[in-house]
């Protein structure tokens, strides 16, 4: 072969390489967002779980859609079977189909299911409810959330050192996914954490979406509180109220941000004296 010739075809592989990459990226990128679609629908629109309760919302959630779903298809299935085989012949269109008075055994079925099927949902809920609201003394971290006009104090304590952390009604023109605007609340991941709730006001809501779980936050109530275990998921999850509570209710923004052990132990020392 010519030099000419070598010469000539090796800007054609330059000019390949760069769209064989293009095209990789593409697929890969396409890839991703059809896993993250796939794993969005599993979820059923609900967002990912970083705590054990919130793990068995997710459960009880999807039970729930798949239980619906199947009642779904039987109803669809009663109605277009009724439909089809018993519509107005044409060969006869003035002639009524046959009229029946009662069918007993038929209303004992739609009479009996219904009460299985609510009985099934209510002992489910009932047990998983117990479940993500029991209350233990074994907590290692727990957290003072007082709720107020128009934003959020947490008090974290862990092995007698506290942090404090407050909050003012968020600028929301500054709010954004990567840049959360609020008090930021510092947990430890795989660790159980108590939440104690008040407010000195109105009736707010302390809700993380990731925790797949909120509670109304009740002036004059001390007894308001719950437990969650962190996952390994390190991260940063915002957080809001949930109960519309007054003028600045949309500015209750907070963030809640979980990290390892060790950093959390360096922070807990660092804010030692914040409580002051």
């Amino acid at each position: 072969m010519s030099p000419t010739r070598r010469t000539t075809r090796r800007p054609w592989a330059r000019r390949r390489l760069p769209g064989a990459a293009a095209l990789a990226l593409l697929v890969a990128s396409g890839t991703a967002c059809s896993n993250q679609a796939i794993d969005q629908w599993s979820r059923g629109g609900m967002p990912e779980g970083v705590t054990k309760q919130a793990d068995i919302v997710q459960t009880l959630w999807n039970g729930s859609w798949i239980a619906a779903l199947a009642t779904g298809v039987v109803v669809w299935g009663l109605i277009l079977w009724a439909c089809i085989f018993h519509r107005k012949k044409k060969n006869s269109p003035d002639q009524l189909p046959p009229q029946v008075r009662y069918n007993l055994p038929i209303e004992i079925l739609y009479t009996v299911v219904p009460v299985i099927m609510v009985a099934v949902f209510f002992y489910f809920t009932a047990r998983d409810e117990t479940e993500i609201t029991r209350i233990t003394k074994a907590a290692p971290v727990k957290v003072a959330v007082e709720g107020y006009q128009w934003s959020w104090r947490f008090t974290t304590e862990y092995q007698g050192q506290k942090a404090v952390v407050a909050g003012v009604p968020v600028d929301l023109s500054k709010q954004s996914a990567e840049n959360p605007q609020g008090p930021q609340l510092v947990l430890p991941v795989n660790t159980q954490v108590q939440f104690d709730l008040h407010s000195p006001d109105v009736i707010h809501s302390f809700w993380v979406p990731a925790f797949l779980f909120k509670q109304d936050v009740f002036p004059g109530n001390v007894h308001n509180h719950f437990q969650i275990t962190t996952l390994n998921k390190t991260g940063v999850f915002v957080g809001r109220c949930a109960e519309l509570c007054g003028t600045d209710h949309s500015k209750m923004l907070f963030s809640v941000k979980l990290v390892p052990q060790a950093e959390f132990d360096q922070y807990i020392k660092s804010q030692a004296g914040s409580a002051q």
